[in-house]
């Protein structure tokens, strides 16, 4: 099958040793690449009741058959594992420089294993595997880390993912970065690799991979670039990247602020997307062969951070920061994503443990932690996260931690141990579905379906047809994230064009609906994993006060009895019984 080498890499860290794994066909037809084979393999290699921060779980990276084409958009890797925030199914993706790299050295995936027993990093290339010691490392923020591996490897075009102080102190939604301020985020991937005493993954090489039919991935690419030429969301991406939703999400009044007890913030102005351009300057970046240079690299200008610069914010931090935490100042909100990014943990989830503190402090639950609008405070309590002690030792070990043992489970936002994203439920209800049903948590990512609620597309307010067109979308981005394609292209590539991008790379020609159903196969893949962690329809919930809190002067709200409706029609359309089995 054309778009795959065929093989994958074992590293086992106990052993130092290494192997090369051939893959039958039928596996790639029935997965492809990226998610589809990560889930795969992480069903194949993961014991269930496996400690996620045991040597015995996996970490398992990913490209997709669109990687390193002239398709545009195909810039990101795929890494998963268990989770050891949620004790579930984790996925995460990440772009930037990374993912051509690792697709040069010549596998599909790549699944780490054991534990070291002294800090390591590890070389992967198309020549072979080389462990270097990186006691020097250990205690190193991301970035010096990052700069440090690649002058020691010393390869031209070599990329590196790695962890900071919080990876290596189990901060449980520690993530991975690489480029500096390119996160693959969510569910605690940084934790396990500090579990296994691994400080960074260096790829390179020269290795490359036929495609099918490289005239029809020439006619994709060009039609894309000519739908994106003046797409108004393209437009928006380029100008203003992700900051452009701030207005967006207030204007819609489903923006969640102080902590979810509000769902727009009278200040947005301060932090949005326009003041971000005329108070710092501002420049264009993009991912490799991509045409939307959403990334943005702000540098502070003058006052206390004069000169400090981060790829961002991104729309996540500035509402985890500026909406959770009332820090309605974008200077502090850069300093507060810089340090996440050096730490190495995740701004939603950050954002999130530090607002619900700030409210729990509001209330009287709490003391000793700061209250909103406290930028220094909230930069005190990240550092004291990441290395896991005094008042951010409980928040270290994530929100059901933290829910349960300061007796903050009523006012704690979550859904199986994963903080929403900044997307309010009670106003767009198929947002509700969307974090209930996320096998990794509360996750936009997996459908983006507040795009056909915020568009018109479909009512917010109702849940007729939620699940119907929540499943069309889902099952198409479950096809993007097998080749990997960013998500920031579903307006562009529509089925026709990934019926076609497949058929380029594979040489398989896959119908629309075969490729809906083997999304649904790996969406339903992803449900078995949880499944055998002992997941149930339970556990497909929200948080109560979504159902008791409504918002806006009480106009909106969301009933358990609506997000019933839509999980009894979603298990129906999935072929999965009325308790959510397969």
């Amino acid at each position: 099958m054309y778009g795959f080498y065929g093989r994958i890499l074992r590293v086992d860290l106990t052993g130092r040793t290494f192997a090369v794994e051939n893959l039958s066909a039928d596996i790639y037809e029935e997965y492809l690449g990226g998610k589809g084979l990560g889930t795969y393999l992480l069903l194949r290699e993961v014991q269930p009741g496996t400690d996620p921060l045991s040597p015995d779980n996996r970490l398992i990276f990913t490209t997709g058959p669109a990687t390193g084409t002239v398709l545009p958009g195909n810039s990101r890797y795929g890494v998963f594992s268990k989770s050891p925030l949620t004790g579930l199914y984790a996925e995460s993706y990440a772009g930037g420089r990374v993912a051509p790299a690792m697709r040069r050295t010549g596998y599909d995936a790549v699944i780490v294993e054991g534990a070291s027993a002294v800090p390591v990093y590890v070389e992967i290339s198309d020549r072979g595997v080389r462990f270097h010691d990186a006691s020097h490392l250990w205690g190193r923020d991301t970035y010096a880390t990052e700069d440090a591996v690649l002058a020691e490897v010393g390869r031209k075009g070599a990329q590196a993912v790695v962890i900071g102080p919080a990876g290596e102190n189990l901060v449980r939604f520690a993530c991975l970065e690489n480029n500096y301020w390119r996160s693959a985020g969510r569910t605690g991937m940084g934790a396990v690799m500090g579990s296994k005493k691994l400080k960074a993954l260096v790829f390179h090489g020269e290795s490359s991979c036929a495609v099918a039919d490289t005239d029809l991935l020439q006619e994709v690419a060009r039609r894309l670039r000519v739908k994106g030429k003046d797409n108004p969301g393209v437009k928006a991406y380029q100008t203003y990247g992700t900051t452009v939703m701030v207005g967006t999400m207030n204007r819609a009044a489903a923006f969640p602020a102080r902590y979810w007890t509000a769902a727009s913030d009278p200040q947005w102005e301060n932090i949005s997307g326009d003041t971000l351009l005329q108070r710092f300057e501002v420049k264009p970046r993009a991912c490799p062969n991509c045409f939307m240079s959403c990334g943005k690299l702000t540098t502070v200008r003058e006052g206390k951070f004069a000169g400090l610069q981060v790829e961002g914010p991104e729309y996540e931090t500035l509402y985890a920061f500026g909406g959770l935490c009332g820090i309605n100042n974008l200077e502090y909100i850069l300093h507060l994503n810089d340090l996440c990014d050096r730490l190495g943990m995740d701004t939603i989830t950050a954002g999130n443990l530090v607002g619900l503190m700030m409210e729990a402090g509001e209330r009287g639950r709490v003391k000793g932690y700061p209250r909103y609008g406290d930028g220094e405070g909230a930069a005190r309590l990240l550092a004291d996260m990441a290395y896991g002690r005094g008042p951010g030792e409980p928040l270290a070990r994530g929100i059901k931690h933290v829910a349960r043992e300061m007796d903050l489970a009523d006012l704690a936002i979550h859904v199986k141990g994963l903080e929403p994203p900044g997307y309010d439920p009670r106003v767009l209800k198929g947002m509700g579905l969307a974090y209930a049903t996320s096998p990794r948590g509360a996750c936009h990512l997996r459908a983006t379906f507040y795009k056909p609620e915020l568009s018109g597309m479909i009512d917010p307010s109702t849940t007729d047809g939620k699940a119907a067109l929540f499943i069309e979308f889902e099952n198409r981005l479950t096809v993007f994230n097998t080749m990997i394609f960013c998500v920031f292209f579903r307006d562009l590539i529509q089925w026709e064009d990934l019926v076609d991008a497949v058929r380029g790379t594979t040489g398989r020609e896959y119908t629309r609906e075969e490729l809906a159903r083997l999304a649904g196969r790996i969406v339903t893949a992803t449900r078995l994993f949880n499944v055998r962690e002992g997941a149930t329809r339970a556990d497909d919930m929200l948080p109560s006060r979504f159902f008791n809190e409504p918002v806006n002067d009480g106009q909106n709200a969301i009933t358990r009895q609506e997000l019933d409706i839509m999980l009894d029609d979603y298990y129906r359309l999935r072929g999965w019984d009325q308790n959510g089995l397969p």
